[in-house]
């Protein structure tokens, strides 16, 4: 009897236009997991305010890095699925078989879960592509699953694999990512290391997510070997007007030419593909921030997508949870 893995990545809009972006927010932004405002009152502000606005300015964005085959989140998290299969294949001939699904958008969480009924095997594993555990994200994620799995008739042993913040095998392929950038356009001196943030409510209510990110940014400058002042944490993609966890990534942009850091290498470990957080708000928007405050050189570190050692780290993680 085979095993399904469910790899689940956030989601994408299927198209980079207003029509698209719009659903796409409205099904993201209602889950109470993403904002935590009584239903009522985020109702009318998401309906009447954020989807009348943020639609438009956010097609844009997203025009501004779809590929060809779509969606750089989807077309790389697809990747990852078809590589992490042909790799345990070749390991566990008939053992896996390796299904996506997205938290929001399609191929959805209870759609793939249907999908998987009556076919006969012995456990799910769920696997959300976040090494750093957010109620936000593989919170929202396994409550999915778990709303899907009820609808069976017939139970089935499944189980979650947990935040790999920490894992060897994750940190070595960012440390090497990382080299990799340095022998082939040098290193700047300076590693910004940027996560996506979470509001700070969050993190007193007992989410675990800035311990994570802390443990991650830690564990990647030690394997770099770099000194206190040569690396830097920082917090990106805030949302409305609450306090989040800091320091937020554009204040340090905006701070680093005034104390003398002209010169940034930039990395996001969060994020398991480039997306439009990393593509667009990252190589573009915070990167303009960075360079009107005076910086002269900033280089995006691509996030760790196909590359086969992080499909390597992917299959390591199932086996050490079998």
């Amino acid at each position: 009897m085979k095993t399904a893995i469910i790899l689940i990545n956030f989601g994408t809009p299927e198209a980079a236009t207003e029509q698209a972006v719009r659903c796409y927010l409205k099904e993201f932004l209602w889950d109470p997991r993403i904002v935590q405002i009584p239903r009522f009152i985020w109702w009318f502000i998401l309906n009447f305010i954020v989807l009348k606005s943020r639609p438009a300015k956010s097609a844009q964005a997203y025009q501004r890095v779809w590929m060809d085959e779509g969606s750089p989140l989807k077309v790389y998290s697809i990747k990852i699925q078809q590589k992490l299969q042909l790799l345990a294949d070749k390991k566990y001939p008939n053992k896996y078989d390796v299904i996506l699904a997205m938290r929001y958008g399609e191929p959805s969480i209870n759609s793939v879960v249907k999908q998987l009924e009556n076919k006969g095997y012995e456990e799910i594993i769920v696997f959300p592509l976040y090494p750093q555990q957010a109620t936000s994200s593989t919170g929202t994620a396994w409550h999915a699953f778990q709303q899907a799995i009820k609808q069976w008739e017939q139970p089935i042993k499944n189980r979650l694999i947990p935040a790999y913040y920490q894992n060897k095998a994750y940190i070595t392929a960012l440390a090497d990512s990382v080299r990799e950038h340095w022998s082939e356009n040098g290193s700047t001196g300076m590693l910004l290391i940027s996560f996506h943030g979470v509001p700070e409510r969050t993190i007193k209510q007992g989410d675990p997510y800035l311990e994570h990110c802390t443990a991650t940014g830690l564990a990647l400058a030690e394997r770099l070997g770099l000194k206190s002042d040569q690396w830097q944490m920082v917090f990106q993609s805030r949302f409305g007007k609450g306090g989040w966890v800091k320091p937020y990534c554009i204040d340090v942009l905006q701070q680093m030419p005034k104390k003398g850091v002209t010169a940034l290498d930039v990395i996001c470990p969060g994020f398991a593909v480039d997306c439009l957080e990393t593509l667009d708000e990252m190589v573009v928007e915070n990167r303009d921030v960075f360079l009107a405050a005076g910086g002269d050189k900033y280089n995006y570190i691509s996030a760790l997508n196909d590359k086969n050692q992080h499909i390597e780290a992917l299959l390591s993680l199932i086996e050490s949870k079998v």
